[in-house]
């Protein structure tokens, strides 16, 4: 009788304990893992800076941190409602790109002549675009603290690549204080001339622009001779940039 063929013995497996204590250990390299995450929270933190932006370029602001603690000091709700660029004289658009950034049309902005003149004359002057103030009073805060100036300098080019002209000049106008607890174009123009702003006359929209540098001390209504004065100014700049086409890239 045939034996019965034996069957191959099964190979061993190998010991798995013995085989990961055999593997050479990977190295932990805490520098390699912080710039991955650095670089992750880059990432996200463009992401969200890009959203934030094209959200304020299709809807309007609903507020502004400066408008939510000046309701606070205030201890009511200040007087703002927004109106469309549309429904604003245009000359009010002039006027105030004549007094805060006549450059306004031809920089990306930063005006660098206007910065150049204020670091020569020592820093006495302001050199900030009317596209840096809306990032501030939109997105930031108030004072001068670097870290403001930063985020400052880093969203300014970011709106201006994808804002028109005409969108940066419309929330600006509408999120401006003109008086204590008063913000925007529609809320000035009814708080002080009893008017819409649709209707504003050049002297007003020029005494409107002037007040804007310090708006708590001044008065459209009731101008000092310096308003006055400055008024005067903004008003033949606004007639000077409509006539040179400066005012093309927001009418």
């Amino acid at each position: 009788m045939a034996r019965a063929a034996k069957k191959p013995k099964k190979q061993a497996k190998p010991d798995k304990l013995r085989e990961a204590v055999a593997k050479p250990r990977r190295r932990v390299r805490p520098g390699r893992w912080l710039l991955r995450q650095a670089f992750r929270l880059a990432m996200v933190a463009v992401a969200l800076l890009l959203l934030a932006v094209l959200l304020y370029k299709l809807i309007n602001p609903p507020t502004t941190y400066t408008m939510w603690s000046e309701g606070r000091r205030l201890g009511a709700s200040v007087d703002q409602r927004w109106v469309d660029a549309e429904r604003i004289a245009p000359v009010m658009l002039r006027s105030v790109v004549a007094a805060e950034d006549a450059n306004f049309c031809t920089h990306w902005g930063f005006d660098m002549r206007a910065i150049r003149a204020a670091i020569a004359e020592g820093g006495n002057r302001g050199a900030s675009t009317i596209s840096q103030q809306v990032v501030k009073n939109t997105y930031l805060w108030q004072g001068r603290s670097w870290p403001r100036k930063a985020l400052e300098a880093l969203i300014t080019p970011v709106v201006e690549a994808l804002w028109s002209k005409r969108r940066i000049l419309e929330i600006y106008l509408n999120i401006a204080e003109f008086d204590e607890g008063v913000f925007g174009v529609e809320a000035a123009s009814r708080h002080y001339f009893g008017i819409g702003p649709e209707a504003l006359s050049a002297i007003q929209a020029a005494r409107l622009a002037a007040i804007l540098p310090d708006p708590k001390d001044r008065s459209a209504s009731r101008p000092s001779g310096y308003v006055q004065r400055r008024a005067a100014q903004i008003r033949d700049g606004a007639a000077t940039i409509e006539r040179d086409g400066r005012a093309d890239c927001f009418e």
